[in-house]
């Protein structure tokens, strides 16, 4: 197999592959995959047939792993999920849906792997209608917060939404590096927030390139937050970057609804990706009420 760098460059070749897949983690979004490459996870692609072999070739090799194959019109057994791993050498799958367990079955996958949950990864996914229109007693508390933000801030003209170009990259990186004072977000590069960063970054500057799509809100016209997302699914769309200051009330809940107005016309659903185990995360994502939650899991050959 002819293996590379994932990038930008490869887009074009390699979306085609993506258009009909149908695994419901935000891991299978090719714009999130290419977004996320950065000096300790390199994303690397081989063509198998007509199948797209993707792997993650971290420095730390223990966390080096391959993610479920994507084929335009066919999924990859166990046994050859198997095979595949001895032939390249990396003994371990990261990201496999539940769904793919519930498919095959534990005791024939079991046979082959062992099977670990990854719980700091399972994705949130909310109907499209809930967040764009956010009705009903449950989400009273989100629609109170937007209307003080648009009476002190909206009607009065101090607002602008805007899509994000490739153009405005270094304003919303310049927001960014606020924003990330505000959250700390780190200095190790392998640290979590850092790592997202540096994929923000990368979306940012590219998302012209990649078929992301993307809004800012500007507040007294200063980039002030962002969202960008891309479609995962036939029916799904996924919010990967959302970002705003947290001292101006109401502006996250705005700019979320503004996300699922603007960015998911037509999708059924959106996922907002996982909590990775962070308790105030979690909180959140959960005040959003999803419709489903899409189990994650890790596959290591046995001996």
């Amino acid at each position: 197999m002819n293996r590379k760098r994932l990038t930008c460059d490869e887009y074009a070749e390699v979306a085609p592959l993506f258009r009909n897949q149908t695994y419901k983690l935000c891991a299978y979004s090719l714009s999130s995959l290419i977004a996320w490459s950065n000096e300790v996870y390199r994303p690397m692609i081989a063509m198998d047939g007509n199948g797209a072999i993707i792997w993650a070739d971290f420095d730390r090799t223990e966390n080096t792993h391959l993610i479920l194959p994507i084929s335009p019109d066919r999924e990859f057994t166990p046994e050859e999920l198997s095979d595949l791993a001895r032939r390249l050498d990396i003994p371990q799958y990261w990201f496999v849906p539940g769904e793919y367990l519930d498919h095959y079955g534990r005791d024939r996958i079991g046979a082959i792997f062992d099977i670990e949950e990854q719980s700091e990864y399972r994705d949130y996914v909310y109907r499209t209608d809930d967040l764009a229109n956010l009705g009903g007693n449950r989400y009273s508390k989100k629609r109170n917060l937007i209307n003080q933000f648009k009476r002190e801030y909206e009607d009065r003209g101090r607002v602008v939404v805007e899509p994000v170009k490739s153009d405005h990259a270094s304003e919303c990186i310049e927001f960014l590096e606020k924003w990330c004072e505000e959250v700390d977000c780190g200095v190790d590069p392998e640290d979590d927030l850092a790592c997202e960063k540096q994929a923000t970054i990368n979306m940012l500057t590219n998302i012209d390139r990649v078929d992301a799509r993307g809004i800012l809100i500007r507040v007294d016209g200063v980039v002030s937050g962002f969202g960008i997302g891309a479609r995962l699914t036939k029916e799904m769309g996924a919010l990967h970057f959302e970002k705003a200051f947290t001292g101006i009330k109401g502006l996250y809940q705005f700019l979320d609804r503004s996300c699922a107005r603007e960015l998911f016309q037509g999708l059924t659903y959106i996922n907002k990706e996982s909590d990775m185990n962070l308790p105030g995360l979690a909180k959140a994502k959960k005040s959003y009420h999803p419709v489903m939650m899409v189990d994650c899991f890790k596959l290591t050959l046995r001996e």
